[in-house]
């Protein structure tokens, strides 16, 4: 009589798996990161006086802060605009959105594992999830601040036009993009602790490279073929044109961007996956 086969030991989802895999365990456990997402908001306004509210007051405290700077102090005006101070304060806040939508996961991705040692060491987590915890809470914080956009402009104007609900389509080849860079930062933070304020930096100078304060065109030629393979130029362009312009999407920009966006993400995720056996070694 043979004796029963030995049962396989189960190991760990994710680790030492692929990107597919991960990539099924996410949608497996989508109802864990929406909860992290929720209590990760909750606890960043834990305690405070106004809570919730200051993710409203936040965002208009700093747009009156560079509106300020650059139409009152530097007295700058948006070309082709009209010279109010509110056109040029919304013309420039919808660049921040989508430039704050795509830096802050990317400046909190170096410390995401290395801060929860207790994920890595002691119970099976799945650790791909953080980076998606981190994009859902700035999802959020762009939600609230196109909500701001919205209503200063029916305000201020009167009205926008329709394309403003196309401004999903502009910030969608984004979120690959920026998750998996999120996972490729998340993985080097572990093995290399000088990351976190390497990106800090990085993600100023990106500031200053994308067409926040100002137009594309406002840029000589030779220099604007290379602001413009930063990723966020087109997306701030292109939620510029849809929420002031009336301008419909560039569909072939946009699909080679969202191409571009997935491929990052799958090799970003391939290199965390990779990597990940190595994280407790190291914490």
């Amino acid at each position: 009589m043979t004796a029963p086969s030995a049962r396989p030991t189960p190991r760990p989802p994710g680790r030492g798996a692929g990107a597919g895999a991960a990539l099924r365990s996410m949608a497996r456990h989508r109802h864990l990161i929406w909860q992290l997402t929720r209590r990760e908001l909750a606890a960043r306004y834990r305690g405070s006086l106004l809570g919730f509210l200051w993710s409203f007051l936040i965002p208009v405290l700093m747009l009156a802060v560079y509106t300020f700077v650059f139409s009152v102090a530097f007295q700058a005006r948006w070309p082709g605009a009209t010279t109010s101070r509110a056109e040029f304060a919304l013309i420039l806040f919808s660049g921040l959105i989508v430039f704050t939508l795509f830096t802050d996961p990317l400046n909190r991705s170096p410390t995401l594992v290395v801060s929860q040692p207790n994920y890595v060491k002691k119970i099976v987590f799945p650790l791909e999830i953080l980076p998606c915890v981190a994009m859902g809470t700035a999802l959020f914080n762009a939600v609230v601040g196109f909500v701001i956009l919205i209503v200063a402009g029916v305000v201020l104007h009167g009205g926008l036009p329709w394309t403003v609900v196309l401004v999903p389509l502009a910030v969608l080849p984004l979120l690959p993009l920026c998750l998996g860079l999120s996972w490729l930062l998340a993985a080097l933070g572990v093995f290399l602790r000088d990351m976190s304020p390497l990106v800090t930096v990085l993600t100023q100078i990106l500031m200053f490279m994308t067409p926040i304060f100002y137009p594309l065109a406002a840029i000589p030629p030779p220099y604007r073929r290379i602001v413009g393979l930063n990723p966020l130029a087109l997306a701030v362009e292109q939620v510029r044109g849809f929420v002031f312009y009336g301008r419909g999407p560039d569909w072939p920009a946009l699909a080679a961007s969202l191409a571009a966006g997935l491929a990052a993400g799958w090799l970003g995720l391939a290199f965390f996956q990779r990597t990940r056996s190595a994280f407790a070694n190291v914490l």
